[in-house]
Parts: structure tokens; sequence; C-alpha cells
């Protein structure tokens, strides 16, 4: 008897050395557990909510430990804040506001204590010379109200998947203010809302116009939604242990780790790979969580929709976490003044980022740079008031990319990421807008900048950029000749194919500065991160003394698994949308064949440490 209550209490016990991942086999049998009283309360939607709500929370529990109080205490306060805004729709616009702020002053206040308190005691220290220094206040708080020394506090560890439901609950609040939503029943149906344990983690971030309607259906599961359900979790659990974790295992996490002791192909090689396992893991979260919120018959938004398929920046970003993407544009972009105009959010957050970037950088040179930056824009918008609407949609563009960096994590290696993915967006705006003529000009001039830097400074990155820059330099002169001519220009589908590669290879570069600045510890992120990257750029750019094709030949496992991963990933939509249907419509026996098979499959690449998802720790 007494080994049977220490198994059920190792069951709903915390283990910090052993999180439920999709991954692992004690989440699979705490769903299949779970979907099986599930089927007890289907049919009854507040039993239903309710307890899907709890079996969250332990979800969560069983991830985060005591971090469970922190979502429930943010889901009472939204909950509440919410239901007050609403009263006073008719009554007091003042009242509103009041509790908007309220509402995201606690949910970022919170996010912002996790999540940068290491950052804001280095602007304290940099500003006043002081030498003030990180302690878990609310660690020393618990321990005070339990008379315990249970809590460590000399360290802030970041909650699992506190960014997401932050942004959640802040987008639904929001949503109530603008009266696009109704506030939810009860605190039960909310609670599932924000605490719905497949997409609780790792988003995707489901606004609450998209999910709280699902709240009141009666559940349904076809036997072609059954089939898409087992497609999309084989799918998402072969992207993650085969592509994403074989690949970080056998050479990505090698190279990052010791950059300097890998010559420049490999550390190239090392980018290009992790762009690959990065969205393999990420979209395998996503394609598990719709699986298993299928099977539930509760529908998640689309996440991701091939983005190395993209043919520039903006394109890509509408393509990668895409509900990351629609969470900025709405409840940042547009109230900053979107295309129109610039608020005084815009000159607001023009201050804090130059004031960011000083303390990040340590230098008051970038700081001044990015000030003067912004300064130029807005002077030049309003000398020139015809072009002004394009330039403040630019200026909020760039604003936006640098928070999204920033949400990231607070480090100068997430400022730079963000910051060049805007910039890609605002070059390709300019890019699109030149005559055919311009588009053939300026990358021939770029050429020949960038052969004189070649002959008084020989490096392999150069010629690199070289080779790059003269095929487009030829594709633009091709297309504008044939323009000329009055002709369609035969090369159409080889400048997509060209356009794409451009776009993946630069999303790859930007990818250096966000892998770098990622899995370390808050503390010493900012040197730790921005030495690694500095490392692999000098790699990159100076030490090819090795045979590429001995390389590829000791990892050829590694690279003919990124091969194949790109040609699955570039495959037409058409084609896979075909494939997807051929599985679900598989009769069940021949369903579970194959579903046995992948999984023997996927278990031959399962790596000695199970590998947790990268966006776990944001």
């Amino acid at each position: 008897m007494l080994q049977l209550f220490e198994y059920i209490k190792g069951i709903f016990a915390f283990d910090p050395n052993s999180p439920l991942l999709f991954t692992h086999f004690q989440f699979w049998a705490f769903f299949a557990i779970v979907f099986a009283l599930f089927a007890l309360f289907q049919s009854r939607t507040l039993l239903r909510n309710a307890y899907l709500f709890f079996v969250s929370l332990l979800f969560y529990y069983k991830t985060s430990g005591l971090f469970v109080g922190l979502l429930v205490f943010v889901t009472i306060s939204d909950f509440f804040i919410a239901r007050g805004i609403y009263h006073f729709r008719d009554r007091s616009l003042v009242v509103k506001r009041l509790l908007l702020c309220l509402s995201v002053i606690i949910d970022l206040g919170i996010l912002c204590y996790f999540k940068y308190a290491y950052f804001f005691a280095d602007v304290v220290n940099q500003l006043f010379g002081t030498s003030l220094e990180v302690s878990n206040i609310a660690a020393a708080w618990a321990n005070d109200m339990t008379g315990s020394n249970f809590f460590s506090i000399d360290r802030i560890i970041l909650p699992v998947g506190i960014s997401f439901y932050t942004f959640q609950v802040i987008s639904y609040t929001a949503d109530v203010y603008k009266g696009l939503v109704k506030p939810v029943r009860n605190i039960l149906d909310f609670g599932f809302y924000v605490s719905f344990f497949p997409q609780l983690v790792a988003g995707p971030i489901v606004k609450a116009s998209d999910f709280i309607p699902q709240l009141y259906r009666r559940y349904s599961l076809s036997r072609m939604q059954f089939g898409m359900a087992v497609f999309w979790i084989l799918n998402g659990l072969a992207k993650k242990i085969i592509l994403s974790d074989y690949l970080a295992v056998n050479f990505i996490d090698r190279v990052f780790n010791n950059p300097q002791f890998f010559g420049g192909f490999e550390n190239l090689s090392a980018l290009f790979l992790y762009s690959l396992q990065v969205y393999a893991d990420f979209s395998g979260y996503t394609d598990i969580a719709i699986g298993l919120s299928l099977l539930m018959g509760f529908y998640l938004p689309l996440n991701f929709n091939s983005p190395y398929k993209a043919q520039n920046a903006g394109n890509f970003w509408k393509r990668w976490h895409i509900s990351l993407s629609r969470w900025l544009q709405t409840y940042l972009y547009i109230p900053l003044g979107g295309n129109r105009n610039i608020t005084f959010g815009t000159y607001f957050w023009i201050s804090t980022i130059t004031l960011i970037a000083l303390i990040l950088s340590g230098n008051l040179y970038v700081a001044l740079t990015v000030l003067a930056l912004a300064l130029a824009v807005i002077f030049t918008a309003w000398r020139y008031p015809e072009k002004r609407k394009h330039i403040y949609a630019n200026l909020n563009s760039m604003i936006t990319m640098l928070l999204g960096g920033l949400w990231h994590g607070a480090s100068m290696n997430f400022m730079i990421w963000g910051g060049l993915n805007g910039i890609g967006m605002v070059i390709f705006k300019f890019w699109r807008d030149m005559s055919l003529l311009s588009r053939a000009l300026v990358p021939t001039l770029l050429s020949v900048v960038l052969y004189v830097l070649k002959l008084y400074s020989f490096l392999p990155l150069w010629n690199l950029l070289l080779f790059f820059m003269l095929f487009i330099a030829a594709s633009a002169w091709i297309r504008y000749i044939y323009n000329l001519a009055g002709c369609k220009n035969p090369l159409t589908w080889l400048n997509r194919g060209w356009s794409i590669l451009v776009t993946f290879t630069f999303i790859t570069f930007t990818r250096l500065f966000f892998r770098s600045g990622s899995n370390l510890d808050p503390a010493i992120a900012n040197e730790t991160a921005w030495g690694i990257a500095k490392d692999m750029i000098n790699s990159i750019g100076t030490q090819w003394n090795v045979n590429v094709l001995d390389v590829i030949s000791a990892y050829r496992s590694v690279f003919i698994l990124f091969v194949l991963g790109m040609i699955i990933h570039w495959l037409p939509t058409r084609f896979k949308r075909r494939y997807r249907i051929c599985f679900a419509k598989m009769p069940l026996p021949l369903m579970a064949i194959v579903t046995v098979l992948i999984i023997f499959i996927c278990y031959q690449f399962v790596t000695a440490e199970m590998q947790p998802f990268i966006y776990f720790q944001f």
C-alpha cells in the first residue's frame, strides 16, 4: 500500500529534472488518461471546460512546479478586471482606461520581473553608479509566508511559457476594452482559455475572439478530423526528434559551444542547420499542439506557413510565428500609428530603445547612432510630406521588430537580431519601389565596392558576399533588358528561386545573434552571447583551411538530413495537402501500422538526453 502511495505521489509530484515534454513517454501516458476521462465530460460544456482547466494546471505544475500559482494569479486578476471594463462600457471611459492600464501593468510587471530583472539592475547600476545585485524577492516572500527556506532567493528563474500566456491575457483584456469580445461567463471557462495545456508553454498565442466561442460548442470529432489530428502529432514528433534534436546534438551545439575550434565551413554550416533546427523544433511543437487540440474538439490557429519559401523578409514574418506577428501588429504596430502616422508611443519607444542600446552595448556611440538615425528619419518625413506615411510606416515597423527582439530576451544579441529583421523588411520595401534600372545599378555598384574591399583585405567572406551580389546584379540586368525589349522574362522561375534563397540566407545570418543570445544565464548573457557571435563571424570570415568534402563525409548523416528536411519544406503546398489528406483517409488498421512505423523510426533518432523545446525558455 505504501509503495502504491509513493508511486501515485511520484506521478503528481514536480520533478525539475523531468518536466512533461511532448517527446517524453510520461506525457503520452498523461494524455491517454486525460483523454479517457475527457470522454466522460465531453458532452457537458461546463464540466468539460472545468476538467480541462484543472488538467492544464496539473500539466503546468508538472512542467514548472509552484509557478502554477503565478498562472492562477494572472488568470484571476484579468478575469475580474475584464469584467470591470465591460461593466463600465457605457458609464465611464476613464475608469475603463484605468482598468486596462491596471491589467497591463500587472501582466507586464510580472513578466518584466522574471524576465528583465537582471537587465533593470544593470540599468540602475550604470546610471547611478550603484552595485545592486538581483535577489528573488518573490521567493523571499514565499519563504516568509511558509516559514521555510524551500525557495532559492539567489537567482530568478524564468517560468516556462510566461511570455506566451502573458501576451494571451493582455490580448483578451484589450479586446474586451475594444468591445470585440464579451467577458467569459465564469472563471473556469476563462482559466481554461488561458491555460489550455497543448499550447500553454510555447504557443501559438490564441486570440480571445478566435478561441472563446469554441468554449461553448459541443464536442465533435469526425473520422477525417481524427486522421488529421494523428497526422499533425506524428508530423510534429518527427520534426522534433528526427530533425531538430538529432541535428542539434550531433553538430549544431558542438559548433556553437566552441566556434573558435571549428573552421569557417563548419561554422557556416552550423548556422544553416540551425535555421532548420529552430523551425523543426518550434513548428514541431505547434503541430503536436494542433493535433492534441483537434482530438479534444478545439482548433488552434496556423502558426507556420512554410516560412523558408518566403521571397523577402516581410513575407517571412507573415509565415513565421504567425500568432506573434499578428499580436505585435495588432497591439503594438497599429497603436504606434501603423502605416499612417507616428504617436507619442513612437517617440517614447525611440527614447527607450536608445537607452536600452546604451545599457546593453555599454557604448555611448551606439546609443547616439540609434538616436541620430531615428531623428534623421523623422526629419526626412517632416521635410518631404509626400513620403511621410511611407517613412512613418517603416519607422513603426522598425520599432516593432526591435521590441519583438527584446521580447525574446534582454540581450544586445536579441536586439541586433530584431533590428536586422526590421532592416531587411525596410530594404525590401525600398527595393520594391525602385525602377528596374535602379535595381540593376545598385547591386552592380555594391559589387564594385565588395571587390575593392576584397583586394585590400582578402577574406573568404568577401568572396561569398561578392558572389551573391553579382548574381543579384546579373538577374536584375536580365530582367531590365527583357523589359526594354517588351518581352516576358523567361527566367521568372529562376528569379523566384533566387529570391527565396537570398531571403533564407539573410534570415539564417540573423539567427547567428538569436542562437548566441539564448540558452544563457541572464547575468552573463550579454558578454558571453556577443563573444559567441563574434567568434563565429571571425571563423566564417577567415578559417577556411579545411577540405569541405572531408567535413561533409564526417557528418554525412547530418548533411543528408538537412538536405532532405529542406526538400520536404520546399515541396509544393498542394502536394503536402494531398499526402495529409491521404493519411487522414487511411483505414484505421493501416493508419495504426503507419503510426507504429513512424514512431519506431523516430525512436532510432532519440538522443541520450531529450532536448527541451527551444521556445520553452521564452
